[in-house]
């Protein structure tokens, strides 16, 4: 479910990506807090254009709903960076998104 997600993002399937969120998904990170479904996918969603490349580094089951994933990312104006996510995944589908914005590598 988790991998999936970023798949569609990377690919910026929305279509795929709409059914793997429920309704009532909320998204926070340092610059958006607990933003729901609609404004992930309006703001957020989106900015994959701003990656030359994304890499999945850690996919870590913490308990039965939450996973840890942490990733490494380059932006196209250059730069590379890590985030770790907390994501909620109750009933096949994805809760809650918390982004921790790491430090450049």
């Amino acid at each position: 479910m988790v991998e999936a997600a970023f798949r569609a993002y990377r690919a910026q399937d929305r279509d795929a990506a709409l059914p793997l969120y429920a309704d009532d998904f909320t998204f926070t990170s340092p610059q958006d807090d607990r933003i729901d479904r609609a404004a992930f996918f309006e703001r957020c969603f989106p900015t994959a254009d701003r990656f030359t490349e994304q890499r999945m580094l850690h996919v870590v089951p913490v308990t039965p709903e939450l996973v840890f994933v942490q990733y490494e990312y380059e932006l196209t104006t250059g730069g590379r960076y890590r985030n770790v996510e907390a994501i909620t995944v109750r009933d096949g589908l994805i809760r809650e998104v918390q982004v921790f914005f790491g430090g450049a590598v």
